[in-house]
């Protein structure tokens, strides 16, 4: 292999690998990944995408102007001006263009400026061609593909022809460039195959293909990952959603059973209970995220637990337990209101002298540590096993914690017979939680 068409290859593969990693370096900013996400933009993100795709392009013509062209695989000047179009339309490709060239002009290569503003043009009409948006992210640089494509999705035909009309700008816009090189070598710059080798010509109107594809396909991954975590995010609310909504029902249809019973026996406690449920549901209806501060849920257990002693009267009490430096910490809302219910449903009311609700806290280091127990008739060992997979509250808790937390949670439940039952949570830490999901 000749001196001459090694550097040549050479620098070829410096092109493509300068635009990988460029791309990769660009997709680990949060900023870009969220310019990605977006496929209608203002005028300022239209301008604010220019100027980011400008900064890094024309940088890599900087490279190539001040090594005297000893860099030439550095310089993706074209290449990021049909970028910048392709994902911002006309006016991040025109400007993107002006100033990825400005770098030319210390050498005096003046057509560079009109070249790559054309090419940025170019680069927003093909975006508008687009059959849609994900048809610029599915441009593939083989040939053979898009023709397959083309007669093989025949309800497509115009996705198809798409890709092929991409292609051929893509060649298009380096032949422009190679006409322009050929008539006015010193007022634009042109990567140029030694001698009259067709394969060095293919090799060069290949890498301009690749290097156009390299960071859409990058940015296109970049993307689905943002795409994919968000659907997991919001299937986790959704799930939240789903299991608060099982709770809420629950409670208030055994506090108006609670209620129908008294009205017969008791009208005036059933319109005292009425009312302090009325205060419990408007609590609710304010609620819209799935945590809340310590202190309030157990302000809510109170006011949930007078309904209650309306019912049991003196026979039931509740003692709290809690830990100063606990009681601002987050927790999943409507956490303990299902853990007390089951108190009272089954370790209290088959109880004949009542009994009490014990809730303690207490934190080490990052963890939160809950207990809710009561001195009832407890639970028999048989049932004891499915509690956490079979009970209506108990199994809801569980779930919601799984969803919150996976693996970095603890919740077990420990029953005698006769000597009530106790159910322990340890979690983390919310505060770092909350952004994520709430």
């Amino acid at each position: 292999m000749s001196d001459p068409l090694q550097g040549y290859l050479v620098s070829l593969l410096v092109k493509l690998a300068a635009m990988a990693a460029i791309a990769s370096v660009l997709a680990r900013s949060n900023s870009f990944k969220a310019m990605l996400m977006r496929e209608s933009r203002t005028l300022y993100q239209r301008l604010s995408l220019a100027l980011w795709l400008s900064v890094v392009f024309a940088s890599s013509v900087a490279v190539r102007v001040a090594g005297k062209n000893n860099y030439q695989g550095a310089d993706l000047g074209l290449e990021g001006s049909l970028i910048a179009g392709l994902l911002g339309g006309y006016i991040a490709g025109l400007v993107s263009g002006i100033l990825i060239s400005l770098p030319t002009f210390l050498r005096g290569e003046f057509l560079t400026l009109p070249l790559f503003a054309a090419i940025g043009v170019l680069g927003g009409l093909l975006r508008d061609l687009a059959p849609s948006p994900e048809d610029v992210w599915r441009f593939s640089p083989f040939f053979d593909l898009s023709i397959y494509r083309f007669f093989k999705e025949k309800r497509n035909h115009w996705g198809t022809g798409f890709q092929l009309i991409f292609f051929a700008a893509i060649l298009c816009a380096e032949g422009l460039r190679q006409m322009l090189g050929v008539e006015w070598k010193d007022y634009v710059f042109r990567l140029m195959p030694p001698g009259s080798d067709p394969w060095a010509t293919a090799a060069l109107y290949g890498t301009t293909l690749f290097a156009v594809a390299i960071p859409l396909k990058i940015w296109n991954n970049t993307r689905n990952e943002k795409k994919l975590e968000e659907q997991a995010r919001l299937l986790v609310e959704a799930r939240l959603a789903a299991l608060t909504s099982q709770i809420n029902p629950h409670f208030l249809f055994n506090t108006l059973n609670s209620v129908s019973s008294l009205i017969r026996t008791n009208p005036n406690q059933a319109r005292v209970m009425v009312v302090k449920l009325s205060k419990v549901l408007r609590r609710l209806l304010r609620k819209h995220e799935h945590f809340s501060a310590l202190r309030d849920e157990l302000s809510f257990i109170e006011d949930y637990l007078s309904i209650e002693v309306i019912r049991f009267g003196d026979k039931l009490r509740f003692e709290a337990d809690v830990a100063g430096d606990t009681v601002d910490m987050l927790v999943p809302s409507m956490l303990l209101q299902p853990l007390v219910e089951n108190c009272i449903k089954h370790g209290l009311s088959n109880k004949v002298d009542g009994g009490t609700i014990r809730i303690r806290t207490h934190r080490t280091e990052t963890r939160l540590h809950l207990l809710v127990e009561d001195d009832g008739v407890g639970i028999p060992e048989e049932k004891l096993a499915t509690l956490l997979e079979r009970g209506i509250g108990v199994s809801n808790v569980n779930e919601r914690l799984k969803v919150l937390f996976g693996n970095e949670y603890r919740m077990w439940i420990e029953s005698e017979p006769g000597n009530g039952t106790r159910v322990q949570i340890e979690m983390p830490e919310l505060q770092t939680n909350l952004a994520a999901v709430s």
